[in-house]
């Protein structure tokens, strides 16, 4: 199985839509469970780690390293 490589602030694309029509989360806060954020409605949703990594698709925009 891959492991895909995210980080905290990255954009990234889920496989199911949010009901607002965007597909685009930010990654707001990462231990066991991840918090994601929507870009469309800002509504924000905490789920475990493992299910994050089985719903997310691919990483649409890497955070900058400052």
């Amino acid at each position: 199985m891959e492991t895909k490589e995210f980080g905290l602030h990255d954009i990234v694309e889920m496989k199911k839509q949010h009901p607002c029509g965007t597909n685009a989360w930010k990654v707001i806060r990462m231990g066991a469970d991840i918090r994601i954020k929507c870009q469309g409605c800002g509504h924000s949703v905490m789920i475990p780690r493992r299910d994050f990594s089985k719903k997310m698709k691919k990483i649409l925009e890497k955070a900058s390293e400052e």
